[in-house]
């Protein structure tokens, strides 16, 4: 039976270290290592173990460079950027190679276009096909309708650090397409893994072309990845 704490379950927190190890490119072993541990028992408690003791699970998190809060999904509901500022923080500007290397494969961000009543933002699954950003959409929505006019939008990614208090932000705007049935759409869906966390239904494929990338980075002296 999988324990609960509160309103999480304590099962999901197997999921949770799987997901973030695959986020660092770790294997098992280096893992183990790390948490001074077993590769199978490692995967053992990705697969299996509802929650393992406290001490493990804070050698887990260290290994896994993030916390037990976070592996428990306790912050899961909660919004970021609760943390107070970082001691002497600055704003650098990100280049644009950086902004593509950021922005990585695939993952989740914001579109933001006008809308009828107004501006609109809201998530998507996207994916990054030769420095073009590709998200899927339902057919007949307001992104698949702009699509057909070639607007203007904006794409934005974010991640933030809370222990650190720093973090950066991609912002890449361009004219969106929709890509009809055909070779076109064939080749980028045989390329792509781009099933919506929203569910069927969403099965317009839109290319953003950007005509700018741009980036910005907060950076806190003393913190990971810093030099000062």
């Amino acid at each position: 039976m999988t324990r609960t704490v509160g309103s999480h379950a304590a099962g999901d927190l197997g999921r949770r270290a799987a997901a973030r190890r695959a986020a660092l490119g770790l294997s098992l072993e280096e893992v183990a290592d790390r948490a001074g541990s077993t590769p199978g028992y490692i995967a053992y408690v990705e697969e299996k173990v509802p929650a393992p003791g406290p001490a493990f699970l804070v050698r887990l998190a260290d290994a896994l460079d993030t916390t037990v809060q976070d592996l428990a999904g306790f912050t899961a509901d909660l919004p970021q950027g609760g943390a107070a500022a970082g001691r002497r923080p600055r704003m650098t500007e990100l280049g644009e190679t950086e902004c593509w290397a950021l922005l990585d494969d695939h993952g989740v961000g914001r579109i933001a276009m006008t809308g009828k009543d107004g501006p609109e933002v809201f998530p998507v699954n996207y994916q990054v096909v030769g420095r073009k950003v590709v998200f899927m959409t339902a057919a007949g929505s307001h992104l698949a309708r702009t699509t057909a006019t070639g607007a203007e939008v904006a794409f934005e990614l974010d991640r933030l650090d809370e222990a650190f208090s720093q973090g950066w932000s991609v912002l890449a705007v361009g004219p969106v397409r929709e890509v009809p049935d055909g070779p076109e759409s064939a080749e980028l869906l045989d390329a792509v893994h781009l099933t919506p966390w929203a569910g069927e239904g969403r099965e317009t494929l839109v290319i953003l072309s950007p005509d700018r990338v741009t980036g910005r980075r907060i950076v806190v002296p003393g913190a990971p990845g810093t030099t000062d």
